[in-house]
């Protein structure tokens, strides 16, 4: 649980507030020893330990250690009476060491002994000789800052443990309301079109052998009928997080002549002209221009009327075009009343910024009406 990014303003104002207390203590010569010769050099040494303490988070055992050996030596080869800020900042080491190591760790162990070591040197170092307040002082000390460690590192687990149950229980929310979905799905729709489908194989079965126009459409209805089975099965799928198990080829601009082919027996006459080389689509992006395409169709057909309309698809080194445009009602015929939802033209500006596209969709000077996807490929 080390902390490897750029200290925090928490960790400024406390190396800071370190640093001032050193120098300032150092220059006041509050030490309560008897003198403390070289006073640049202590001087330099509280600045060094301000920048331990602001870098701490970095390498908490090793700051530490360093710190107390350091501090160990200085008082066992030069007897002398410790400053107050050579205690605080050992406390300031030994919190931030217990509050990022493993509690039982031996960098927690090692870290313990490492201050009770620094406390032994000072306390026998101390003048006049420290009594048992003294030693009960640093004692409490001590174990206010080695518990103060220790519970914000527990506090700091249980946070990550309630945000991964969070992100978990979001996640079986998120699964359960996409298994509800799939149930109405196949429940509701699947089952209907499927019926839908049969009933309509019942009628074609039922017609005459001089009825091959009516057998044609009736067939058209079937196979998409069929095709739409295929497509929620698909969907399904993948809403129960198994499209593994999902059969039958995804939809893609492979497949447009096949849609244009249903169209035109739905009454729309409609042509396709494909621009420059095509070129092997992602799969997701493949779908997303079949489903632009398909909706625009759809659109033309509930409110345009039997028209004319065209389908360009242009390839380009960057960018895929796709442009679909109707001539309006024929002549002698009216535009059809149906008003819909515009949930068709939201869903293909969503597809469209799936993949940082664009779409405009608007009437033509012409009467009739034009839309054009650009994906970027």
């Amino acid at each position: 649980m080390l902390h490897r990014r750029p200290p925090t303003t928490v960790d400024w104002l406390v190396a800071v507030v370190v640093g001032l207390f050193a120098v300032a203590e150092e220059v006041s010569g509050r030490t309560a020893a008897p003198s403390r010769g070289h006073l640049s050099l202590w001087i330099a040494a509280g600045l060094i330990a301000a920048a331990g303490v602001l870098f701490r988070r970095h390498a908490p055992f090793a700051i530490l250690a360093v710190y107390s050996a350091a501090n160990v030596a200085l008082l066992v080869l030069t007897p002398q009476m410790a400053a107050a800020w050579q205690f605080y900042t050992q406390l300031v080491l030994l919190f931030t060491l217990l509050s990022e190591v493993r509690p039982r760790g031996v960098k927690a162990v090692c870290g313990l002994g490492a201050t009770a070591a620094f406390v032994a040197a000072m306390l026998a170092a101390s003048s006049p000789p420290s009594g048992p307040g003294d030693v009960a002082v640093a004692l409490v000390m001590c174990a206010i800052a080695a518990g103060a460690g220790l519970a914000v590192r527990r506090h700091r687990a249980l946070a990550e443990q309630a945000a991964e149950r969070g992100e978990l229980l979001a996640r079986e929310a998120v699964a359960e309301e996409r298994a509800r979905i799939a149930r109405e799905l196949h429940d509701i729709v699947a089952h209907s079109v499927s019926v839908m489908t049969m009933q309509t194989g019942g009628v074609r079965l039922m017609l005459r052998e001089d009825q091959e126009r009516e057998r044609q459409v009736l067939t058209s209805v079937e196979e998409t009928g069929r095709g739409a089975v295929d497509e929620l099965r698909r969907m399904l799928g993948l809403l129960r997080g198994s499209p593994a198990e999902v059969p039958g080829p995804r939809a893609g601009l492979d497949g447009l002549r096949d849609l244009l082919d249903q169209v035109r027996a739905a009454g729309l006459d409609v042509t396709l002209e494909v621009r420059g080389d095509p070129v092997p689509l992602p799969a997701g992006l493949d779908l997303s221009a079949y489903r632009i395409v398909q909706e625009a169709l759809t659109n033309t057909l509930k409110h345009a009327g039997a028209t004319r309309a065209e389908v360009t698809v242009a390839y380009t080194p960057r960018e895929l075009r796709l442009d679909v445009v109707d001539h309006g009602p024929r002549e002698g015929r009216a535009r059809p009343a149906t008003r819909g939802s515009g949930h068709g033209l939201i869903g293909m500006r969503e597809r469209a910024a799936l993949f940082r596209g664009t779409l405009t969709a608007a009437p033509l000077p012409s009467g009739g009406f034009g839309v054009r996807a650009v994906l970027p490929l």
